[in-house]
């Protein structure tokens, strides 16, 4: 048995839990939501797939986005949650011996955002969020440090994780680079009609940083839009929506909206992945549906 789960936190705890809960014979599979849904995942008879879209082939599924809500019978969750840990712990919980409700409440607020103004502009102030922001998708190589935290969150409870020699190096990474991101946001995204868009495609390889400092760096906004190329090739790119999580105001699912332009994701958070010879007719209709700002028809 396997698991195959995405490259964030969310999916981090997802497979915490799951190794608690199962007896695994394989490594866990890290995976990007575009892959499952452009069927690059080989899914095998014996997987658990979490916070990722539903393959048939599968064998348990836990997922929390809106948009990858399916019809068919399958064994596991489904529910619009703050998180896929949070859904996986309440199937399991019962069964297993170790208490994990500190982890999974933080999963929860990070996933869903819910966090205060001091947590993203000092990140370091909360350690599950600065840690949180160690895990970087883009980065396959990774991989051996994705499987560490999930042992570390698994065995150690969240002082010792953060002293981790390997954790402790990666976090005092995060919040030097943090410093740079700001500097780039501030150079690269401008607001219009109560929407920011952050450009990136300039870059050879887009700057990596804190989600959610966008989100106070430009207040007057309700909703961001990030736009990158998904590698140096400059031959598909990427679109991530954000409401802000700050100026509550903005009314289209973000995760409907994009699931038009082969994305998804939830009411608040969404991406999509497309050629990029697709951009200018993809991007000034999905920066139009988010200025309109009307609830969108799925």
């Amino acid at each position: 048995m396997r698991i195959v789960t995405r490259p964030d936190f969310d999916g981090v705890v997802c497979a915490a839990v799951l190794e608690e809960a199962l007896a695994l014979t394989e490594p866990t599979l890290w995976v990007e939501p575009n892959d499952m849904q452009q069927g690059k995942v080989e899914v095998r008879d014996g997987d658990a797939i979490a916070n990722l879209p539903f393959d048939p082939r599968c064998s348990l599924w836990f997922d929390h986005h809106a948009t990858n809500r399916v019809t068919v019978p399958f064994e596991g969750a489904f529910e619009v949650a703050p998180s896929a840990a949070g859904l996986v712990w309440s199937y399991y919980r019962e069964g297993l011996t170790k208490d994990l409700t500190e982890l999974i409440r933080e999963a929860d607020r990070i996933d869903s955002a819910d966090l205060t103004r001091d947590e993203v502009e000092a990140p370091e102030s909360n350690p599950y969020v600065l840690l949180s922001m160690t895990i970087f998708g883009r980065k396959g190589q990774d991989a051996p440090y994705w499987d560490r935290l999930v042992d570390l969150l698994r065995s150690r409870p969240i002082d010792e994780v953060m002293a981790d020699p390997e954790v402790k190096r990666r976090c005092e990474a995060v919040v030097a680079q943090n410093k740079e991101y700001r500097r780039h946001l501030s150079s690269c995204t401008h607001v219009k009609e109560g929407v920011s868009i952050t450009d990136f495609r300039g870059y050879e390889e887009a700057p990596e940083g804190n989600r959610f400092l966008v989100y106070a760096m430009f207040p007057d906004a309700v909703v961001s839009v990030k736009i990158r190329y998904v590698d140096r090739a400059r031959k598909r790119v990427v679109l991530s929506v954000g409401h802000s999580i700050f100026n509550v105001g903005c009314n289209v699912h973000a995760g409907h909206l994009l699931s038009k332009f082969n994305g998804g994701g939830h009411f608040g958070a969404a991406a999509c992945t497309f050629e990029a010879s697709m951009a200018d007719k993809y991007i000034p209709r999905i920066i139009g549906a988010l200025q309109e700002n009307k609830p969108h028809e799925h």
